[in-house]
């Protein structure tokens, strides 16, 4: 078991690599896609609605909705195809998984912004 910990933590995004979102931010990931031979970076901006597991199995999971209909994709945290996480706003939440936001439509949908 120690081995695995060992060569998963070679892994891991180092701590100023990682980006500092928490539930309920909006945020934009730079995703890496290839198609054939060609590689291209992809924007997804929406609502993290979720965050699950820990060490190099850590991912978050990121709401919007696209032409009137819900998208959500589930992101690992330390894969190389993620390239950045910008906070785009803060948002503010009082509970860890958001999945109410589902059912919600229209404003009812969106997440308060924090003041600080």
């Amino acid at each position: 078991m120690d081995a695995l910990k060992t060569i998963a933590s070679a892994s891991l995004k180092s701590e100023e690599n990682t980006p500092k979102f928490e539930i309920g931010d909006t945020v934009r990931v730079s995703v890496n896609i290839r198609e054939g031979e060609r590689e291209r970076i992809q924007m997804f901006e929406g609502t993290v609605i979720a965050g699950h597991g820990s060490g190099i199995a850590e991912t978050f999971t990121v709401r919007r909705v696209s032409y009137g209909v819900g998208v959500e994709r589930v992101f690992p945290l330390h894969s190389p195809n993620v390239v950045d996480v910008q906070t785009i706003r803060k948002g503010r939440v009082r509970r860890s998984k958001l999945y109410y936001l589902r059912d919600r439509v229209g404003k009812a949908a969106k997440v308060k912004e924090q003041i600080r």
